[in-house]
């Protein structure tokens, strides 16, 4: 792999990967970004039928969560910030509260990622001034330990989000995680329930959510072992936990990267263990095509989510396969835990320090594509998909971005903003007919790729469409085969004339939403026009 792409990656994880000998194609230097190497006649308009009795499942909002683990500036000049003028008597950053509070993110995961498989959850919590600093092996930085388990609860809360508490299972052990469960959530009368009350925590904090270690098939990270050593430590660990709190939803460590060769073998052999323990399989993905790849390299990148699709896919059936074999009765679900756009030369700053700049990514108008279609696959999979979490929230390749004085909103903001704004009830199972553009080695791409979803509480119905045509505009039809819909409440687009525009702190609208033309409806069909480059939302009343 070049360096610019193994730099996103932890020195282990890219100790492994030069190992492997993951080649990129080459480009001559300085090729464009947003050279439109395809252009195809716009054609016939693509028609979107929707029937509001027709529906893939319940949207849980849990699919919409992010992440914020102990990495370069995450946490420490992220979210907490002690001394600064910004920051409250918690030492939170009360300007990114007030934007992660905004955006209404339901669930945040903590406290890692690779940080988490050398972490002791008992370095964390205590009086401040007695905790040690460590250093950190899987990000190579020092660990102050002053944002530990109580204020984690704590910044949650002040969020108006749920915490899915990760626990450590490369390094440390299934007591020690049903000891945080016990911490966390046990009333008291109780060794790990009363050092919480010791603390100055007297009320559990009823975490439901806890991820059981993370990525531990990659051979990059600290404690890889083996999917069967792994599934009889899950299956351990999820036991221990179940007896101090019955309630909790366990996700259990599936396959972290489709290009390692346990891929989808992993997880089969993890579950034949931990199946019925567990209530979900975590996957990951990263997604972009290399500015190494310099052929239809943006049009590929736009279409991307499509390998999102597939991996969901393959896994559901891993899932089933197992379950068949158990003959059992349960469901397991698909917590896509970390997923975002990654690719290219990130920031890498410093090791060895608190808080150092590292993988801080400034994503583009085609970054924020390929995030609206990254959470279009999301929720045309909500049947299976329970969870999910944008990596990640603050500084580490992030939609919030902040400095000492305040912060900026990247261009992948708007898409998950919308999402989290106008994406309610059951998700609409849509047949979307579209033109397609052809790409080497895959099937034809779809220039329009939609999802959508209804409330059954209100009536609305809100449709979420990217258009991937990069040079001409598209002609929509809208099909309402049960009603007709109500008056159009929304109807926004993010769209610009370069793929490579970015928002910064000089220029923090440089790309941002603007009011797409209101579509008409005569009688049962909606007629719209999206122009080139384009992600919108629409949004109609009953």
């Amino acid at each position: 792999m070049s360096r610019g792409l193994a730099t996103m990656f932890s020195p282990s994880r890219r100790r492994f990967l030069r190992q492997a000998s993951v080649a990129a194609l080459a480009v001559p230097a300085g090729a464009l970004r947003n050279r439109l190497a395809f252009a195809a006649p716009a054609g016939k308009p693509a028609r979107i039928y929707i029937d509001s009795r027709r529906t893939i499942g319940s949207l849980h909002r849990t699919v919409f969560g992010s992440f914020v683990e102990h990495l370069g500036r995450a946490v420490y000049d992220g979210i907490f910030e002690p001394g600064s003028p910004l920051a409250d008597a918690q030492g939170f950053r009360t300007d990114v509260l007030s934007a992660v509070r905004a955006l209404g993110v339901p669930l945040i995961r903590g406290p890692g990622g690779s940080f988490l498989s050398q972490y002791d959850w008992l370095d964390g919590v205590g009086p401040v001034r007695q905790r040690p600093r460590v250093l950190n092996e899987a990000w190579n930085t020092i660990e102050s330990n002053r944002f530990g388990t109580d204020e984690f609860m704590a910044w949650c809360k002040a969020a108006g989000a749920e915490a899915l508490m990760t626990v450590d299972l490369g390094s440390d052990t299934p007591e020690k995680a049903a000891a945080l469960v016990e911490y966390c959530n046990f009333p008291g009368g109780t060794r790990w329930s009363d050092l919480r009350r010791q603390n100055g925590h007297s009320q559990p904090y009823g975490v439901r959510y806890w991820g059981l270690g993370n990525e531990l098939d990659g051979p990059w990270e600290i404690g890889h072992m083996s999917a069967e050593q792994y599934g009889w430590k899950a299956a351990d660990a999820a036991r221990r936990m179940r007896e101090v709190d019955p309630s909790v939803f366990l996700t259990a460590c599936g396959s972290s990267w489709t290009g390692l060769p346990t891929y989808l073998q992993w997880d089969r052999q993890v579950l034949d263990h931990c199946y019925e323990n567990v209530d979900a399989i975590s996957i990951h993905g990263y997604f972009g095509a290399a500015p190494d790849q310099a052929a239809r390299r943006s049009e590929k990148h736009v279409a991307l989510n499509l390998e999102m699709e597939q991996q969901i896919r393959d896994t559901i059936d891993v899932c089933d396969y197992v379950r068949a074999r158990k003959r059992s009765s349960k469901t397991l679900y698909i917590s896509y835990d970390e997923w975002n756009v990654l690719y290219g030369n990130l920031v890498n700053d410093g090791a060895r320090q608190v808080a150092p700049h590292l993988r801080e990514k400034n994503y583009n108008l085609e970054d924020a594509l390929l995030v609206g279609g990254l959470l279009n696959t999301l929720m045309r999979h909500a049947d299976r998909v329970r969870i999910g979490c944008l990596s990640q929230l603050v500084n580490v390749h992030a939609p919030i971005m902040t400095d000492r004085k305040g912060f900026f909103l990247q261009t992948t903001y708007f898409p998950y903003r919308w999402a989290l704004e106008l994406a309610r009830g059951s998700v609409l199972d849509l047949l979307v007919v579209a033109p397609t553009y052809e790409l080497p080695d895959t099937k034809p791409v779809p220039f329009i790729d939609a999802a959508g979803t209804v409330s059954p509480r209100t009536g609305e119905t809100a449709l979420f469409i990217l258009n991937r045509d990069l040079s001409a505009a598209r002609p929509i039809e809208i099909v309402w085969e049960d009603r007709s819909p109500g008056p159009v409440q929304v109807a926004l687009v993010l769209t610009g004339d370069d793929l490579e525009a970015r928002n910064d702190f000089a220029a923090p609208r440089r790309v941002h939403p603007t009011e797409l033309p209101r579509p008409v409806t005569r009688g049962a069909k909606t007629s719209l026009e999206l122009p080139p480059r384009s992600y919108a939302v629409i949004q109609w009343a009953a």
